[in-house]
């Protein structure tokens, strides 16, 4: 295997800049990146002019269903649709079956990547109720974080016990602490008055006010208050409302900051008026919201009260989906095309792509400390995205690489195209194709 590349002539966006330039990958390493690089005749040369060059994508935010799950997604079937959407590493959620509640769980869910994974991976440790000794043997070297269920979504680990989030709040750091935030007795509330109103046949689009604004806010001011009083380190996962920007900070720079925050795809492209023709298909946990609260959402994103985008991707079967509104599982498949989604909003002016690489691939890796990966620099693994900005790509039941099938994007015509995937300087996707045999790492933090 000739382990020399050199990517010639392509258009590099990194680090708030764009520039022509060449890139020297050994060992999968980036060694140089400079303009005309000459090597030796046994290096893979690839002309990219034209294309542009991405770092990788870290996707701080998914949901693989395995173990337990399989039947709607495997870590192989999503890993590919990733790599296929420039996403080259992920950070995967605990609520599989079993819920990854003990270190031994946790680490079955590694092996399983090892083997199965084409991307870069990491996974959370779940926290419950009464898990507060196993969470703290988690290995903040090589974990990515500690998730903590404060609203209860698809596997139920909600943790509602004032006794254990002081606990976990305050016995845990310097491990990162990830939360998905929403008030669990306002929702009970809400639904009990649509189900009054409806019955059983409540419709989709009362989702956002069954899960309201106000379940939002409530749980992430909990959040936010818990790692102000014990000094946390927090991370509140698919900020939906405009309410809850207020929680957040830009006045220091994202290396200074105990409290981030995150937004997803489906909260940045859809709104309450998609519910009439996508229905369930775009029903998430927290829900897509007004207009307004998207707008909001994207001026946090540019002003930097919002750190990262991620997905949430989150598959079920269209058999689930398609089941009545308290019937149909929360979640959708996004890893392939949240990458595309965004580059699309930024040829539609509204973020330049020196914003989108810096919120999907070097944010994620600063906020989380991931070792070596997130940027184009000499010295960091060679995950590499290049992208056509003149091929345009449809999103369609041939090409959608998630086990589950289907998309919230599809028929939908994206201006650009993903071309080629580079993990660790291995081309694992190109023009439409998985390149098998490779397998991802182990993502590693520089933290302690």
């Amino acid at each position: 295997m000739n382990n020399t590349l050199v990517l010639k002539g392509g258009k590099i966006i990194n680090e708030g800049k764009s520039f022509i330039s060449d890139i020297l990958i050994k060992d999968g390493i980036i060694i140089k990146v400079a303009e005309n690089i000459s090597t030796d005749e046994n290096a893979t040369e690839y002309n990219l002019e034209g294309k542009y060059i991405l770092p990788g994508c870290i996707d701080d935010q998914v949901h693989f269903r395995e173990p337990g799950l399989t039947h709607k997604a495997d870590i192989h079937h999503e890993s590919r649709a990733a790599v296929a959407g420039g996403i080259t590493s992920f950070m995967e959620m605990p609520n599989t079956v079993p819920n990854a509640l003990t270190q031994e769980l946790l680490e079955d869910k590694y092996q399983i990547a090892s083997k199965n994974s084409i991307a870069n991976y990491s996974f959370f440790m779940g926290a419950s109720n009464d898990n507060i000794d196993e969470v703290l043997k988690t290995n903040e070297k090589n974990v990515c974080g500690v998730k903590i269920f404060m609203g209860s979504s698809t596997g139920n680990m909600l943790v509602d016990s004032e006794t254990a989030l002081n606990d976990l709040f305050s016995k845990v750091p310097p491990l990162l602490i990830a939360t998905h935030c929403e008030d669990e007795a306002t929702i009970r509330a809400n639904t009990e008055i649509y189900r009054k109103k409806y019955g059983e046949n409540v419709p989709i689009n009362c989702h956002p006010l069954i899960r309201s604004e106000e379940a939002c806010y409530i749980s992430s001011s909990l959040a936010v208050n818990l790692a102000k009083k014990h000094n946390t380190r927090l991370h509140i996962l698919h900020i939906s409302t405009e309410k809850e920007l207020s929680l957040f900070d830009n006045s220091i720079p994202l290396s200074k900051k105990q409290i981030t925050a995150e937004a997803c795809i489906h909260h940045l492209w859809f709104t309450d008026k998609d519910y009439d023709q996508k229905g369930t298909f775009i029903k998430w946990n927290p829900a897509v919201k007004s207009e307004s609260d998207r707008n909001a959402i994207w001026k946090a994103v540019l002003d930097n009260r919002i750190d990262v985008i991620a997905t949430d991707h989150a598959p079920h079967t269209i058999e689930e989906k398609k089941q009545t509104y308290f019937k149909a599982p929360s979640g959708g498949p996004l890893v392939q095309h949240a990458l595309l989604a965004m580059l699309e909003k930024s040829s539609e002016g509204l973020i330049s792509l020196e914003r989108v690489v810096e919120k999907m691939a070097h944010a994620p890796s600063e906020l989380f400390n991931v070792s070596q990966r997130g940027f184009i620099k000499e010295g960091y693994y060679a995950d590499i995205v290049v992208v056509d900005p003149n091929k345009p790509y449809e999103v369609n039941k041939s090409n959608i690489l998630s086990k589950c099938g289907w998309s919230p994007f599809e028929n939908h015509k994206f201006k650009h195209s993903i071309e080629k995937t580079f993990v660790n300087g291995n081309l694992v996707y190109d023009n439409g194709n998985i390149n098998e045999g490779f397998t991802g790492k182990r993502l590693l933090f520089n933290r302690g």
